[in-house]
């Protein structure tokens, strides 16, 4: 009886056609996709959202029966990466460790963590489970979850069971530890200029619960919604709304959508709040309208050589593509130097950008000082800063 379960598993199971086999191996691994980027993610680590504690403790069984994973490990992991991003202290940064090796080995990565770190778990795990399923089960015996998983698989699929359970246990390392950490980090385009090397991966992010739109995470990391552009699509997103229709979850969180008034040009509080509460997209914005065309002016002026130095200034200047090597932004810095224009709009950028440091100063002294930032703007003479000035003015808070 044993040996006949182990070669055929039940019935009928055992003779689906080749794409049903795929079919049931997506849909698994989605499941588990969808409970890391929604419990593991979203809800532990970021607050972003609340969940049901049915749909809390299903994601929490099904994430030890597929992966074995600690949510403590995990979650803490995950925030120190947040923390300190593309530095010796972040558990997977492939600026620190390679592509290569986020590739190939990056849930051995996520092990080394906490013994590299022994006060990693408690600095950056707090208010994680620590029931009685939590401490009796899910971790002392981690990993019982998969060895039950792959004996289900063989009652239930035979042979082919086997393939399944593979597919299942290597989901995660490849996709989420792997192309995330990874690819994540390395290829893609970016929304906005953060101190890191996150990438979207692709805009219409569907294969890994919508952890594709990382650059945006990054930005926006307590949010539940991942995308923030209309050409962008959040499948982790749409499964929250039909949480959310069920009252099984609720979003905390989500990217601040500007609001402007047409024809306003005086700088207020209303212009202040706006502002700070989209400074990322403000900043995005000036790259597009400012950075931008000065840079095209420039480049259409320039010969071959210079050219070639323009190019290299282009990723830092309207990529948002941050350098972190010292030797490679001194020479994009002296390159900006060298073309008046394009000098004077990045220094403007950089001022535009201290103002949102600027956490001490009354609200008064942060409408003076934009005020004062647009008056020098507009004597600059450069028609695209000068119609920024203008531009900004109209930012305003959505009316509820």
């Amino acid at each position: 009886m044993v040996d006949y379960i182990l070669r055929y598993g039940f019935g009928y199971l055992n003779v689906l056609p080749l794409w049903q086999y795929v079919v049931i191996t997506l849909v698994l691994t989605q499941i588990t996709i969808f409970s890391v980027t929604l419990y593991l993610h979203r809800n532990q680590s970021h607050r972003a959202i609340d969940l049901h504690p049915l749909v809390s403790h299903f994601c929490r069984l099904w994430l030890w029966l597929t992966t074995g994973m600690n949510t403590k490990a995990w979650v803490a992991i995950h925030r120190k990466h947040h923390a300190k991003s593309e530095t010796v202290d972040d558990p997977h940064s492939p600026l620190i460790y390679g592509i290569k090796k986020l590739l190939l080995e990056g849930v051995e990565l996520y092990r080394q963590a906490p013994k590299k770190d022994p006060e990693l778990l408690s600095r950056y795990g707090k208010n994680t489970p620590q029931d009685w399923l939590e401490k009796s089960i899910y971790t002392p015996y981690g990993r019982l979850g998969v060895i039950l998983t792959l004996l289900c698989n063989v009652v239930l699929f035979g042979v082919p069971g086997v393939t399944i359970w593979a597919v299942q246990m290597a989901w995660i390392p490849m996709f989420a530890a792997g192309g995330i950490n990874g690819i994540g980090h390395y290829w893609g385009y970016r929304n906005f200029n953060t101190h890191d090397t996150s990438r979207n991966i692709y805009p219409i992010a569907f294969f890994i619960g919508g952890e594709e739109l990382h650059n945006n995470h990054h930005t926006y990391a307590n949010s539940a919604k991942f995308s923030v552009h209309w050409w962008e699509f959040d499948i982790g997103w749409l499964a929250i709304r039909i949480l959310q229709a069920l009252r099984l979850a609720k979003a905390n969180y989500v990217p601040p959508k500007p609001a402007y008034v047409k024809g306003k040009t005086v700088i207020d509080a209303d212009t202040i709040k706006a502002l700070m509460r989209n400074r990322f997209q403000v900043l995005a914005d000036y790259t597009r309208q400012v950075m931008a065309p000065v840079f095209k002016d420039e480049e259409s002026k320039a010969d071959d050589s210079s050219k070639k130095l323009l190019e290299q200034a282009s990723k830092p200047l309207l990529h948002h593509v941050c350098i972190f090597d010292q030797q490679l932004q001194e020479s994009v810095e002296q390159t900006i130097k060298q073309y008046s224009n394009l000098a004077v709009v990045y220094q403007f950028g950089e001022q535009l950008q201290t103002l949102w440091q600027q956490t001490t100063c009354s609200q008064k002294e942060l409408i003076n000082k934009l005020h004062a930032w647009c008056q020098q703007a507009e004597t600059s003479g450069i028609k695209a800063l000068v119609d920024f000035t203008q531009y900004i003015k109209t930012y305003a808070i959505p009316a509820n």
